[in-house]
């Protein structure tokens, strides 16, 4: 979390507001005392701390523009990573749709062949997915109780030990090192 994030406007007007009174308070007391024939060195003194609290203030602004700026910067890095990533997911999509539609049509021949009930081979390719038993039954609006049931007989209908297995079965051979 960047600095400008936890300064909000209403810091930032006490701030300020607190610096113009300490200027306008001293100018005031300046032109006061000025008119009662005050000594040179009091009112140096007094314009002195005039020229620290406004010059505080100018700092003050430009700390705050430069947080402000910042956080346009990193907001715009981050609009343009958000970009770059979107644009590679589209590239590889388009440049593997052939394949994907392969493998989509062999993982659906595959759990035809281990004789899935449609319930379970609804639960398999969500799991794939990487869907949690909890987040499966939100989808298919069923228990978890339910999912966890088709799971399992999904499982031992396709001789496996669980999800992991499940994944391995049809990724295994896709992830061979290069």
């Amino acid at each position: 979390m960047s600095d400008s994030s936890v300064i909000d406007r209403t810091s930032v007007r006490i701030g300020l507001g607190i610096f113009a009174l300490v200027v306008v308070l001293v100018a005031a007391d300046i032109a006061h005392d000025a008119s009662l024939g005050a000594e040179a060195q009091h009112l140096i003194i007094e314009g002195t701390l005039m020229l620290a609290a406004g010059s505080g203030a100018l700092v003050f602004i430009r700390w705050l523009r430069r947080l402000r700026d910042d956080a346009r910067a990193e907001a715009k890095a981050e609009r343009s990573q958000a970009r770059h990533w979107q644009s590679q997911a589209e590239k590889w999509r388009s440049e593997s749709q052939d394949l994907l539609a392969g493998l989509s049509q062999a993982i659906d021949r595959q759990l035809e062949e281990w004789s899935l009930t449609p319930a379970e081979k609804e639960v398999a390719l969500l799991l794939l997915k990487g869907l949690s038993h909890k987040e499966i039954a939100g989808v298919r609006e069923a228990s978890d109780r339910t999912v966890r049931k088709q799971a399992a007989s999904l499982y031992a209908k396709a001789g496996l030990a669980g999800r992991a297995e499940l994944s391995a079965f049809f990724l295994e051979d896709l992830l061979v090192p290069t």
